[in-house]
């Protein structure tokens, strides 16, 4: 899960990277930045998530083995 989380992240920075270029003429600054911290914050919190909630979903427990008496 650790990679699912990398690969988020960078593919949510690179979107971040190609909005705050495409809004270059169409927006004033403030509010590009905005929107790509906005992006950029998603991307933390979700990669952040799929680290810690999912790294422990492939461990099982060890069978409970019984010793005869």
């Amino acid at each position: 899960m650790e990679i699912a989380a990398v690969v988020f992240v960078v593919f949510l920075l690179a979107v971040a990277f190609i909005t705050f270029f495409v809004l270059k003429r169409a927006l004033k600054m403030a509010i590009r930045a905005l929107i790509v911290g906005i992006i950029i914050l998603v991307a933390i919190v979700g990669g952040a998530s799929l680290w810690f909630f999912g790294s422990d979903s492939g461990v099982k427990n060890p069978a409970v083995i019984k010793k005869k008496k």
